[in-house]
């Protein structure tokens, strides 16, 4: 990956972001900006410097992360009265300090503003590292996809164990361990399981409730490799589904997977293909089933910049990582939602996620 790239990018928008310098207080965008994975830690980028500050359990961390990232940043390592000085002194001569207005606190503000040399105006920056995040490169693609082959595999392995009248906490627990025994570091989520009137929640969680022949299972999950993150969902059937009510319900909603990834391309915004998504299901009388956003932007977190949802005006460009999941949901009957983490490319886009999308097993 480009590491070393990003600050020079960020630092080359800050006329058009309204600040001199920015004060980085999300840890992710901290990792991002600079390769260090510490949980405590401020990154100050000026124009032609950055620093670095974190504590004494990050001393070394610290050090070898940034090198291996090869970031020319520096570093200081104190207590919280150190790091504070050393920022004030770095951001010494500094008309406007920008802040990330949607990270820090009201009560962080205030202490920053007492602490800064008079004269240091602090402005709210929104989404300045996130806009850079949301294009990825070729390693955090290499990244993202080999997490998503981890859950395609994993899910593979496992999900015959579903004729066996599981618990939805037993089979996210095997799912779970199948991920990590395949190489993930970690899953990148809370894995959901929900079956029959589960599925009717578009996030719930693993029960002890058993998985009978007929009903629906909605199987939403991903992996972690090197801190980037997959998400894929699956709806399957032990078994023909029954009523027809849910088979025509999960084939809608497959139908209306379909029309949203068709919509998927660079220059469209997130709201253009939600519509999609939208349009299919109002044509099959589920307008009002569909109970979420259709995606979102996929990284280091699971649920990042672009929004592909509704009210989203943003624009879909070539590199970005997205999800399309349209769902349809009923009251106390079932749920169904499929989901695939693609790349979006100049004429279309590059699926990540490969899982069949059979759903009778």
């Amino acid at each position: 990956m480009d590491v070393a790239g990003r600050i020079p990018r960020l630092a080359a928008r800050f006329t058009e972001l309204g600040c001199d310098g920015l004060l980085v207080t999300n840890l992710t965008n901290v990792r991002y900006l600079t390769g260090f994975t510490g949980s405590a830690g401020l990154l100050l980028v000026l124009p032609d410097d950055a620093l670095l500050v974190s504590d004494g359990r990050y001393r070394d961390q610290a050090v070898a992360e940034v090198a291996a990232a090869e970031v020319p940043v520096r570093i200081e390592i104190g207590q919280p009265a150190g790091q504070s000085a050393a920022i004030e002194q770095a951001a010494k001569g500094l008309c406007r300090l920008g802040l990330e207005a949607d990270d820090i606190s009201w009560g962080d503000q205030l202490r920053l503003a007492a602490a800064l040399a008079p004269g240091t105006n602090l402005v709210a920056v929104p989404r300045a590292v996130e806009t850079l995040r949301a294009i990825k490169d070729e390693g955090e693609l290499a990244r993202i996809e080999g997490a998503a082959d981890i859950a395609d595999v994993a899910f593979a392995q496992v999900k015959e164990l579903l004729s066996e009248a599981p618990t939805e906490e037993e089979f996210a627990i095997a799912l779970d361990f199948e991920m990590r025994r395949r190489g993930a570091e970690g899953v990148a989520f809370e894995s959901i399981v929900a079956s029959g009137p589960n599925g009717a929640l578009p996030h719930a969680r693993p029960s002890t409730r058993r998985i009978d022949p007929g009903e629906l299972v909605v199987v939403d999950f991903g992996a972690i490799v090197d801190g980037y993150r997959s998400d894929m969902t699956r709806t399957v059937s032990v078994g023909a589904p029954r009523p027809d009510e849910l088979r025509e319900l999960l084939e809608a909603v497959l139908v209306a997977q379909r029309a949203g990834i068709r919509a998927v391309r660079a220059g469209v915004t997130g709201g253009a293909v939600d519509a999609a998504c939208r349009e299919s299901l109002a044509s099959a009388g589920l307008e009002e089933a569909f109970l979420h956003g259709t995606g979102h932007g996929v990284g280091l977190e699971v649920h990042e910049a672009p929004s592909v949802s509704q009210d989203s005006t943003d624009i879909l460009e070539e590199g970005a990582v997205v999800t399309v999941e349209p769902g349809a949901y009923l009251y106390s009957t079932g749920g169904a939602r499929i989901e695939d983490t693609l790349v979006v490319t100049a004429t279309g886009v590059r699926l990540l996620t490969k899982s069949t999308k059979d759903y009778v097993l």
